[in-house]
């Protein structure tokens, strides 16, 4: 277990493989000798758990939260309708570009520390210090901010109960499904994921009718909005260039998906699926809300953005289609969505304390583990940050929350530069070392999309401050945009001082530790594509969704020698037989058509 394992800062290379690889040269484990290219040694000692069916929801749910249901809000009645959308494309991109270099890495190499552990691994050790740090920071406070979220999504109803008290119910509840077997976790993020999904499309159907003239006034507005007063670009240059930081709050958590890798059975194939379904939630979640907002909730609303409370455009698209009772449904559902991410970030940064701890970077009792291999240590821990959000009542909720999205924000675009430069590094080592044959899975816009990634976020980063400078100078909203900079350098140059690190050679890049073991991925195996088309073309459809659920386990349970019952016109069957045929045939259509989903989606 890691917590068996000694504090030695000296030798990161070691402690990643563990007491029986401490004794092998640098240079023996990457060597390029074919007996390499089979090795597998394992470091991380999660349990593997999470099925395919968690994993894709945890994708969802990681993504959608607190930054589309409030912070949209903001980037509104900031930069308006027109920026609103197209800054949020345009980071859309981004994301979409950099989850496709992490998926290669992470189906490759799948471990709890995912991208942070890859900057170690392939560019340097102090770089991978300082970016699992910032990045532990970030998923602290990212639970602070989803709490915080909490006390202004309360406001909707009441001024008078106290925040704080909602703040710790919830947070007991978060760490408690953090600490317990990680299956409780999925599953929990399974269906509270399902919820958001639920509700973005009923709020896309709503929001079509609503600006169609299904409002209380019964008038259509069309672009109205997209005219009025200031809009579409609202604040100038510096309310467009504020809303990137926003929009990069709110696609936050979609890289942390990989982190789920240590604890995913079969993720060589699980990881790339799961990364290529991000587009579609982007266009479909993300783009599609973003658009019934501009049209249908004016830049001005009260209740955007303000120091004490928050409204959620959401909640205020479901109040004009005339119903208070809509209303206050989308806001509790907002709420539950909220502690849905706020699960999640907690899941995220204790996973990171305990690479943290298992890299040497981090005192070892970070990296206990429980009967359950959860590290129940490394969850309290990342909780204590979270009493950030008791500060709420003091400084005003509202005020808070956008100083620690701000924050949030830009630490996440950092660590989308880090997996740029991860995968560069990561594919001309794979080159080096002739290993290219191995890859499960290979990023198509290599190596041209890690550059514009790198690139771009690297201008956003430094321009989306501007409404900073201009027209006053507000110095707290200046830490809180660029904060994150000199922190990271900071750590950066301390570690590299202190340890003397320095970049990787590439011959001597470590690519066997925790690598997919091909073994491991057999059991797990349900044909190509190929092979499910031929099986279906070669069949009629009753023996298509026969052999589908004689042969598959239907969303885990085995539905065995399933038949179709259809009687002929020779027979002549009482009432009796023909309800039992027809509920017979019933249950097995649909025991078929999921034999058949199921087959698709693996």
């Amino acid at each position: 277990m890691a917590a068996d394992r000694e504090f030695n800062l000296s030798s990161p290379r070691s402690r990643e493989h563990g007491p029986d690889v401490e004794k092998q040269a640098p240079h023996e484990e990457s060597a390029l000798s074919s007996e390499h290219a089979h090795e597998h040694v394992v470091a991380d000692k999660l349990a593997r758990k999470l099925t395919a069916r968690q994993v894709q929801m945890i994708a969802i749910g990681g993504t959608i939260g607190t930054g589309l249901f409030l912070g949209t809000g903001k980037s509104l009645a900031t930069g308006g309708p027109a920026s609103m959308l197209i800054s949020y494309a345009i980071v859309g991109v981004i994301v979409f570009v950099t989850m496709l270099c992490l998926a290669e890495m992470s189906a490759f190499i799948p471990i709890a520390g995912s991208f942070c552990t890859y900057a170690g691994r392939f560019v340097d050790d102090a770089f991978g210090f300082a970016l699992t740090w910032n990045y532990w920071f970030n998923d602290a406070v990212s639970t602070a901010s989803d709490l915080i979220a909490l006390q202004l999504l309360l406001q909707y109803w009441t001024d008078n109960f106290p925040g704080w008290a909602i703040t710790l119910i919830f947070l007991f509840v978060v760490i408690a499904l953090n600490v317990v077997d990680v299956r409780a976790y999925g599953e929990m993020e399974y269906w509270l994921s399902l919820l958001k999904v639920v509700t973005i499309v009923i709020f896309i159907i709503v929001g079509i009718a609503v600006n169609c003239g299904g409002n209380r006034e019964h008038t259509y507005i069309g672009t109205k909005y997209f005219y009025e007063g200031d809009a579409p670009f609202v604040g100038g240059i510096g309310g467009f260039a504020s809303v990137f930081v926003t929009a990069s709050f709110a696609y936050g958590g979609t890289e942390s998906i990989a982190i789920t890798a240590g604890e995913t059975k079969n993720p060589a194939k699980t990881m790339p699926r799961v990364v290529r379904n991000v587009f579609w939630r982007i266009v479909i979640f993300y783009i599609l809300s973003i658009l019934m907002i501009g049209l249908n909730v004016p830049y001005t609303s009260p209740g955007l953005d303000s120091e004490d409370t928050r409204t959620s455009p959401f909640t205020i698209v479901f109040q004009q289609a005339g119903s208070a009772v809509a209303g206050s449904f989308i806001n509790a559902v907002i709420m539950t969505s909220v502690i849905s991410a706020s699960n999640h970030a907690l899941f995220a940064g204790s996973r990171l304390l305990y690479t943290l701890a298992v890299d040497g970077h981090a005192p070892k009792f970070f990296g206990t583990l429980n009967r359950w291999k959860v590290p129940w240590v490394a969850v309290l821990a990342t909780s204590v940050i979270s009493g950030l959000c008791f500060g709420a009542s003091y400084i005003g909720a509202g005020q808070l929350w956008t100083w620690l999205q701000n924050i949030v924000g830009v630490s996440n675009q950092l660590s989308w530069i880090s997996i740029g430069i991860a995968s560069l590094r990561f594919r001309a080592a794979v080159s080096r070392q002739n290993l290219t044959h191995l890859l499960p899975y290979k990023n198509p816009t290599y190596p041209f999309g890690p550059i514009f990634s790198i690139v771009l976020n690297s201008v956003l980063v430094l321009v989306q401050g501007w409404s900073c400078f201009s027209p006053n100078f507000s110095p707290v909203d200046f830490v809180s945009y660029y904060i994150e900079l000199p922190i990271m350098a900071g750590m950066y140059l301390l570690w590299k001082l202190v340890k003397r690190t320095h970049w990787v050679k590439l011959d001597e890049v470590d690519l066997v530790t925790d690598r997919v073991d091909p073994r491991d991925e057999q059991g797990d195996h349900h044909g190509s594509w190929a092979e499910k088309r031929k099986l279906f073309s070669d069949q009629g459809w009753t023996g298509k969704v026969s052999s589908a659920v004689r042969s598959r386990h239907v969303y885990g349970r085995k539905v065995a020698g399933a038949k179709f019952v259809l009687y002929g016109s020779s027979q002549s069957p009482d009432s009796t037989e023909r309800l039992a045929a027809g509920s017979l045939l019933l249950c097995n259509l649909i025991d078929g058509m999921r034999a058949v989903n199921f087959a698709i989606e693996n």
